[in-house]
């Protein structure tokens, strides 16, 4: 499922990329952005955490959204602080990983692709 999040994300990423580009203010699909960027901030916690030896994978995948996206200013800060409250919020629950743990990073997937899916649906030329 993993593969198929990331093959979503891409196509939303070169879909979304012009759009965003062509406009510095706030883009319509900013929201689902910002939870997709703590998704990923969740991911790449308890993804840590569950032995998954991805290293910096998910924190790459907030990288190359942010680089296809380019934003400034404000959309740029809410992006990352987004992965950061991601992140954040399972460092705190979470120390070791958990059957809890392994449940939420499956529906962190799922959600994910599932923003993924629509935003290409919606955005997509």
């Amino acid at each position: 499922m993993s593969t198929r999040f990331l093959a979503i994300f891409a196509l939303i990423l070169a879909c979304a990329c012009p759009l965003a580009r062509a406009q510095d203010a706030a883009a319509p699909f900013d929201g689902e952005l910002q939870r997709l960027a703590e998704i990923l901030g969740g991911l790449h916690y308890l993804r840590g955490i569950c032995g998954s030896n991805e290293g910096n994978k998910w924190r790459s995948e907030m990288q190359a959204l942010i680089d296809a996206e380019t934003p400034s200013g404000e959309r740029r800060t809410r992006m990352i602080a987004g992965f950061n409250r991601g992140y954040n919020g399972f460092q705190q629950t979470y120390r070791s990983c958990t059957p809890a743990a392994t449940v939420a990073i499956r529906r962190y997937i799922e959600e994910g692709s599932k923003i993924s899916r629509d935003l290409t649906a919606r955005y997509a030329n």
